[in-house]
């Protein structure tokens, strides 16, 4: 076990004049708070924040950070332990830092989704304040993985997925590549243990067969650029398990046929040492047009600089390599925590603080978003999406997702640009407005004030601002359309009970039947008429009653708040709404147990979907349902999945014994196989509710040869 001593000498190889008090003070107060706490493994549960503690030294992090990571658990585990006396022991620095690490843990949401929204963004509001928050939630993910196995199967396939979509891209969003590494690796080994076991071997495999011609390319490289007066460091190495994965899965290929696996690595001294050793490699070999990279001239938004450049090396193989100094090599590796000076009061400078705008576009969203899956969405598609770099006329260098458009670009330099964005030049030339930006391209936004945002936009922007502004564009022309048709619907409605609507209105009649409704005013209500959510007759009976007992076959308030309570069918309960046709969207075929939304559209009543599919229409809002699964009533319910593996001979019998192992019905299926020995099976099962899917694509997932199953729309 790892000792306070342990930690102190690492610190002190970096920086000797720190102050180890506070170390030895904080590794005792956590071994107090912790003194009756062990782990899953049945170990001390102070193993933990030791451990954090010491990857954030060798990461050569600051005191106050590896405080912070030895009482990071502290706040939330041991209920003796509060702000003001950490405060008063460690001071404002380190307590803000364990304040932000803090789960929120004793406030009720709605759903699992919202939990996780609402973490995330404290974390993200906690890291704009301090990115040492980050460092150090990090270096708390990278043990808690290592530490995995001794969690509950389903416990570890949630917070390995977590992983694999939020922390890995975090990770490399501040440029530290070796914990983005380290969390897919271990991602990939609890959601694929097959696959993860198999690659495993192969890649051994392979690094044996490939010693010798390794070590013949460094040598030839070494001898060329010794020639040429160059001093550099290289050397060679198979790619990470889950970059040769996700290549296999991208394209389709067996692990035999990636025929990049291999990529070598020179650091030399100076920018323009990188420069010329990319020419003597072109000397020596043949590029590859197509897979040159300069990220030295345009480097990624995480710091990260390097020359790429892919040529056919010996034996006609392809070789990848990567040119950098060393100091952009140091970079590469910890990001932006080389850049985190370790000696107190260190703040970041201009340049970083310009590199880390992505975490201010963060907030933006964090205010502008109100709904959870909104939000999660909105920091996925920054995360993890490639990059493409444009220019603006003036020169000036933007990176927006791939795939984005000229509206992506006009909102990424200012929401009005964006707002009234009417065309685009590309290199001098018009193009449409859904045309999909190149890297390289100069961009110029042409604007008019007669224009304003389109729903169809909606349908091709790829960044999260341009997402946003346009629902919230198009949420309030909604809104205003809803109150006109409201305001219509209930003049009507009035006029043919001979009642005067204005008259009601100046009352204050609206106003209390709103109230009654549980909406905040009038306009709210005519609203709800206009969406369809209620009725103008609902409107008159509320604001007068007498009518409503004077009306034949006319439920009772009783009866109302009764169909309101019932659950509808297939076991889908309906809250605060009149009994309504319920129909489950075929788009994406939600399971008891997915997180669902409702969505009313007029004459077809209520449709459920899959909260976060992508036939809901986002920018209407108001439309959205509060549905919930009632699971005290069973029925099956058809889902679509698609298994990818080797071609076998007997392949669609095993994955049908697999399915019907888990009592799982097969009511079709097919089999696509390819020219490279592939197969692709698509089978439409029934099952009672989301476990009961998890547990078919794990026995599935066991079947020799197969390497992906997911569930399709």
């Amino acid at each position: 076990m790892i000792r306070a001593n342990d930690i102190i000498d690492k610190v002190a190889d970096y920086y000797p004049a720190a102050d180890f008090d506070i170390i030895r003070k904080a590794y005792a107060y956590s071994a107090y708070a912790h003194r009756n706490q062990v782990r899953l493994s049945g170990e001390p549960y102070m193993i933990h924040p030791i451990e954090v503690a010491n990857i954030l030294a060798e990461m050569k992090m600051d005191i106050a950070s590896i405080a912070a990571g030895l009482l990071h658990d502290t706040l939330e585990d041991d209920p003796m332990t509060s702000i003001e006396d950490l405060s008063l022991r460690f001071g404002d620095e380190i307590t803000a830092l364990v304040e932000g690490l803090t789960k929120i843990s004793k406030i009720k949401f709605k759903s699992s989704q919202e939990h996780q929204a609402e973490n995330y963004r404290k974390m993200i509001l906690a890291m704009v304040k301090d990115i040492r928050v980050l460092i150090i939630k990090l270096a708390d993910r990278v043990h808690n993985m290592r530490t995995l196995d001794f969690q509950k199967s389903h416990r570890r396939q949630a917070i390995a997925q977590e992983t694999l979509d939020l922390y890995a891209p975090l990770a490399n969003r501040l440029g530290i590549s070796w914990i983005k590494q380290e969390l897919e690796d271990n991602s990939l080994r609890y959601l694929q243990p097959a696959i993860y076991r198999e690659l495993e071997e192969k890649v051994a495999r392979k690094e044996l067969e490939s010693r010798a011609f390794i070590d013949t390319v460094i040598k030839l490289v070494q001898r060329n650029l010794t020639h040429n007066g160059i001093q550099a460091q290289v050397n060679g190495r198979l790619k990470h398990f889950y970059s040769i994965y996700r290549k296999m899965v991208r394209r389709d290929i067996a692990f035999e046929q990636i025929y990049d696996i291999i990529a070598f690595r020179i650091l030399v001294a100076d920018k323009a040492e990188c420069y010329n050793v990319l020419g003597i490699i072109h000397a020596l070999w043949r590029p590859l047009p197509s897979r040159f990279k300069d990220f030295i001239g345009v480097p990624k938004a995480n710091m990260y600089q390097s020359l790429h450049t892919t040529v056919i090396g010996p034996e006609g193989r392809h070789v990848e390599f990567q040119i950098r100094t060393h100091e952009m090599h140091q970079i590469a590796e910890m990001g932006i925590a080389a850049h985190w000076h370790y000696k107190e009061g260190y703040q970041l400078d201009d340049h970083d603080r310009q590199q880390m705008d992505w975490l201010r576009q963060m907030i933006e969203w964090q205010q502008d978003v109100d709904n959870p899956g909104e939000f999660l969405d909105s920091v996925k598609i920054d995360l993890f999406s490639e990059a493409v770099y444009v220019f603006t006329p003036a020169g000036d260098v933007k990176e927006l997702p791939r795939g984005s458009t000229p509206v992506d670009m006009a909102y990424s330099i200012h929401s009005k640009v964006g707002d009234h964005c009417s065309g685009a030049k590309v290199n001098g030339k018009l193009v449409p407005l859904r045309y999909q930006l190149q890297n390289g391209e100069m961009v110029e936004i042409v604007t008019s004030n007669r224009q304003h945002p389109n729903k169809d936009w909606l349908a091709f922007v790829k960044t999260s601002k341009a997402k946003t502004k346009i629902r919230q564009w198009v949420k309030k022309e909604e809104e205003r359309r809803s109150i006109e048709l409201g305001r219509e619907l209930c003049e009507k409605a009035f006029i043919r009970n001979k009642l005067s609507f204005n008259q009601a209105l100046k009352s204050g009649k609206m106003q209390a039947a709103a109230e009654e409704f549980s909406l905040k005013h009038a306009e709210a209500l005519l609203a709800a008429v206009g969406r369809g959510k209620l009725s103008a007759r609902q409107v008159i009976n509320r604001i007068f009653p007498e009518m409503r007992k004077s009306q034949k076959g006319k439920k009772s308030d009783k009866e109302e708040k009764r169909a309101a309570r019932k659950p509808a069918r297939d076991g889908i309960s309906i809250k605060d709404i009149d009994d309504v046709m319920v129909r489950f969207a075929k788009c994406c075929n939600p399971l008891p147990g997915d997180d669902v939304v409702g969505f009313i559209t007029r004459g077809r009543g209520l449709t459920v979907h899959r909260r976060g599919c992508r036939h809901v229409d986002k920018s209407n809002s108001e439309r959205y349902m509060d549905v919930s699964w009632n699971l005290d009533r069973s029925s099956s319910h058809r889902v679509r999945i698609r298994v990818m593996s080797e071609d076998a001979k007997g392949l669609l019998v095993s994955l049908g014994t697999a399915i019907s192992s888990q009592e799982a019905n097969i009511t079709s299926g097919t089999l696509q196989t390819t020219i490279n020995q592939k197969a692709h099976c698509y089978f439409e099962i029934q099952v009672k509710d989301l476990e009961h899917l998890k547990r078919v694509k794990m026995a599935l997932r066991g079947v020799k040869g197969v390497y992906q199953v997911t569930r399709i729309s």
